[in-house]
């Protein structure tokens, strides 16, 4: 079983930047894909970002040019970069792989707002 841990959220102004984490438990972290997903109010959890164990990264129309995914496999970590925050991406942010195989963990909140 393989557990995420996210960190790195909070309050930021539209424009802003913000780099969110995942820390996962278990070595096998290094051959799985990864994904970040989101869930705001209201609305079901969608899928923002994906990255293949070799690196290569996917990206939703609604993020592209925006949001940039990254990993260190030496760490057990995924990254997501978040540049041009808009109010709408406002959500709490979740990581599994793209199948969503793992138990979640309990995100974390971004919020963007003036």
């Amino acid at each position: 079983q393989v557990q995420f841990v996210e960190s790195g959220g909070g309050l930021v102004q539209p424009g802003g930047s913000l780099r969110i984490s995942c820390v996962a438990s278990g070595r096998i972290f290094v051959i799985l894909a990864m994904a970040w997903y989101r869930q705001a109010p209201g609305k079901q959890r969608e899928l923002v970002a994906s990255i293949s164990s070799g690196g290569i990264p996917n990206y939703a129309s609604s993020v592209e040019g925006r949001f940039t995914i990254s990993r260190d496999n030496a760490k057990n970590t995924v990254y997501l970069q978040m540049n041009s925050l808009k109010p709408e991406d406002t959500a709490v942010y979740y990581c599994n792989t793209p199948s969503g195989a793992y138990s979640w963990g309990q995100g974390t909140q971004v919020t963007v707002s003036s």
